[in-house]
């Protein structure tokens, strides 16, 4: 297995792939979905400052993809970026014959796979914190495994949990709703839950402190040793 470590401009993933061939279509399919949003974003500046939901129309792929998965999480486009730069990099492995294939761009990892996984939870200061691990089945379909996080990373949050991952077939949803459940979730208060759509979204783990909890189905969770080391800028390393 070849593990790659790719940065470039605000994006830093790493990629796993069986061969470099993959590696470099994830490499190229990531950096030609930044080039389509920077140019869109060259022309509506907008798009990528507000924090409320923003409709599009006659746009590349990628900022569809961040307008749509925005509007039905209720967030700004930009809390799906990573994600959606990830699905581009996983999809372009799998147009080039990937039947395995992991982007995780800082937490929001889209993957493909012929073989179990393990994706590590990590979640701060949390107990729970590098000690357990999602068990991921084999897939021939894309999945998004997106992380958000109130105390752990750069990524602008409003709320307090220390990490909110969410599963979805859509990587750039998984990423939005990631996000919108970090900004509002507390043991209190669980509404957000309501408005989740179970044939868009397949599950939600939330961890905050010594309280968690879920919603839909979310993969098993396993006893694990998150090797911290492999974290890409962001929460939620994976290993094989």
């Amino acid at each position: 297995m070849i593990r790659h470590h790719f940065e470039f401009r605000q994006t830093i993933a790493t990629i796993l792939a069986l061969d470099h061939a993959h590696i470099r279509a994830a490499r190229e399919g990531m950096i030609r979905a930044r080039h389509e949003l920077e140019d869109y974003i060259a022309g509506d500046r907008f798009f990528a400052t507000t924090f409320d939901p923003y409709p599009v129309t006659r746009a590349p792929l990628i900022v569809e993809r961040m307008s749509s998965a925005g509007i039905e999480a209720g967030v700004g486009p930009m809390a799906a970026v990573a994600g959606a730069i990830a699905w581009a990099g996983a999809e372009a492995m799998k147009d080039a014959g990937a039947i395995f294939g992991v982007v995780d761009n800082g937490g929001d990892i889209a993957l493909l796979s012929d073989r179990e996984l393990k994706i590590g939870l990590f979640a701060g200061e949390s107990p729970f914190s590098g000690r357990y691990a999602f068990r991921v089945p084999p897939r021939r379909e894309i999945l998004g495994i997106c992380t958000s996080s109130a105390t752990v990373g750069p990524s602008v949050s409003l709320g307090m949990a220390d990490a909110v991952t969410v599963f979805s077939d859509d990587v750039a949803l998984a990423d939005a709703w990631a996000t919108s459940i970090c900004n509002q979730v507390t043991p209190a208060d669980q509404e957000v839950f309501s408005r989740l759509d179970p044939a868009r979204v397949t599950g939600v783990m939330v961890v905050a402190g010594s309280w968690t909890t879920r919603w839909g189905t979310v993969p098993e969770l396993i006893p694990a040793r998150v090797e911290t080391g492999l974290i890409t800028a962001g929460h939620g390393p994976y290993f094989p």
